[in-house]
């Protein structure tokens, strides 16, 4: 019997693979489902990926809140599958990290890189309908201690629903149709501070929490689990944690390695955090859709294409802003504390959980929820400079000083029509370096980041290397270009809100930048039309903006 109880054959090893992409995944999902009745496909798929695990150790949580509520599967024939996709299905199905370099992922359509075991976890969760799971808090390991005063964790539901009128999310109205607004916390908020901003804090030491007293199996699977495993160590890993590295791919048409980095990186990294977005977010809407349920292979098409029964808005490309709507932070904290409560009965000689108390399984779950809202879901998603195919500097770069006190708004006027694909965005990074070398003999190219109209970042000179993008001042503030002509037309409200939120937003609380900056447009500073009137116009109507 196979690691999951569901399945007699094991597959066996890999003798052939196809290319680490998104598509190879499809393509072994559409594979599996022409060999199931179509009553089963989705079942079927979502089981026998994960089973591809073999015997190897496997979560307790994961046992326990997947594996327990075997599905009536029919079997199949692990022979009759293709070696390409037995190769496939044994490569991807477990994410690990060894010698600096990331196992169990690969690169999607839109540019970024998903670890496929977490978005497994969420789309079996999903088809189980079923997601509450109750807490016996009596007959836990570890009791709850009575009279201890918790970190304030707001009033919170089983689920994903959180309706605290103190912690601010998303407006209703720029989140896609297809994410379940009703989990939205759409609390009042003063104006002065944006959903999602420094100033809303996940937790508050005022007042007591209620301990969990049911955890949402998709959250705790995809997300919650690793998380509280992430910080168990101690207090030295909260403000350091690593979390979110990314990393290059050895090339990009025919991926097959996939190098951190920081090869100390912490196991969440962007990779895995994107799968477990994916995860709760496809999860979430599978266990919301009546039967008959689309075939995952249709599902993912759309997600990694053009957007879930054509809601362009919902798909990988915006996963973060879809999932900061999902979930509020005083729900996932809650859901931290539930997962680990849960792995503390599971798994009573835990070695990082034996002892710890309710208190200290609290505060785990406050400061890796805050860390994970902060760095990684608060902040833009920026594609890396070997993402895109950037040459290599052409000399020594001089280091800024950091914090910065200013951020420069420029439009690239050429190419001027804005891009809305991976493929066209990293077209266009590699034209504007090969100008900047080459015609203007610059060190690189001149922006500090480049955001296109694809949901996505892309690096330029970064955050440590003077730029060349506003004459006389390059050293003191970072230059952001947005991608195409903003003369008569705006960008897109995504790439505006990464300019105008995201992205100063998580250079603050890095450090990169002072918390008093400025914001000023290229005109402002040198003799030039950029970024364009219309765009320059909004410019100033924002927060920041420095007359």
């Amino acid at each position: 019997m196979g690691v999951l109880g569901c399945w007699v054959n094991a597959i066996p090893p890999p003798t052939a693979t196809l290319p680490l992409l998104m598509d190879s995944v499809i393509q072994a999902l559409a594979e599996l489902e022409q060999k199931v009745p179509a009553t089963e496909a989705g079942h079927s798929v979502a089981a026998w990926l994960l089973s591809a695990q073999g015997s190897g150790t496997h979560s307790p949580l994961h046992h326990f809140l997947l594996e327990g509520k075997c599905l009536n599967i029919t079997e199949l024939d692990p022979p009759s599958l293709s070696p390409e996709l037995r190769g496939l299905m044994g490569e991807v199905a477990r994410h690990s990290m060894q010698d600096g370099k990331e196992y169990g992922v690969v690169l999607a359509p839109d540019g970024s890189t998903v670890a496929v075991e977490p978005l497994l976890a969420g789309l079996w969760a999903g088809l189980q309908g079923h997601r509450i799971v109750n807490l016996s808090l009596e007959s836990m390991a570890t009791p709850p201690d009575a009279g201890v005063t918790f970190p304030d964790l707001g009033d919170t539901s089983p689920g994903l629903s959180n309706a605290s009128p103190d912690v601010t999310s998303v407006d209703v109205g720029a989140v896609s149709p297809n994410v379940s607004t009703k989990y939205l916390d759409v609390g009042a908020t003063s104006p002065e501070v944006r959903p999602g901003s420094p100033e809303v804090q996940a937790s508050s030491p005022d007042t007591k929490a209620k301990l969990p007293t049911a955890v949402d199996s998709l959250l705790v699977v995809t997300l919650a689990g690793d998380l509280g495993l992430n910080f168990l160590q101690g207090p030295q890993t909260w403000n350091h944690s690593g979390l979110g590295a990314e990393g290059c791919w050895d090339q990009l048409s025919v991926p097959r390695t996939f190098t951190l980095m920081d090869p100390e990186a912490s196991p969440l990294t962007t990779a895995f955090l994107n799968g477990a977005l994916d995860g709760v977010l496809l999860g979430d809407y599978l266990s919301r859709t009546p039967e008959p349920r689309p075939a995952l292979s249709h599902l993912l098409s759309q997600y990694y294409g053009a957007g879930v029964a054509g809601d362009p808005g919902f798909r990988s490309n915006f996963r973060r802003h879809n999932g900061a709507a999902l979930t509020s932070a005083p729900t996932l904290t809650q859901q931290v504390w539930g997962a680990l409560i849960l792995l503390q009965r599971l798994e009573p000689a835990h070695p990082h959980l034996q002892g710890m108390s309710q208190e200290e399984l609290a505060q785990v779950a406050t400061h890796a929820t805050k860390e994970f809202t902060e760095a990684f879901l608060g902040c833009p998603a920026i594609h890396p400079r070997c993402r895109w195919g950037a040459a290599p500097y052409q000399g020594l770069p001089t280091p800024l000083k950091l914090p910065l006190g200013f951020l420069y708004v420029h439009h690239t006027y050429l190419p001027a029509p804005p891009c809305t694909s991976f493929e066209r965005c990293a077209a266009d990074m590699r034209s504007m370096q090969r100008f900047h070398q080459q015609t203007r003999g610059w060190a690189d190219i001149g922006y500090s980041f480049v955001v296109g109209s694809d949901g996505y970042v892309y690096e330029g000179r970064g955050w440590h290397w003077v730029g060349a993008h506003t004459l006389g001042h390059n050293s003191r503030g970072f230059g952001v270009a947005f991608i195409g002509n903003y003369t008569a037309v705006l960008p897109s409200e995504a790439a505006l809100r990464a300019v105008r939120d995201e992205l100063p937003r998580c250079a603050i609380c890095a450090g990169l930048l002072r918390p008093d900056y400025a914001l000023l447009g290229h005109r402002q500073l040198v003799r030039t039309e950029c970024p364009g009137d219309l765009l320059f116009n909004l410019l100033r109507t924002w927060p920041r903006f420095d007359k």
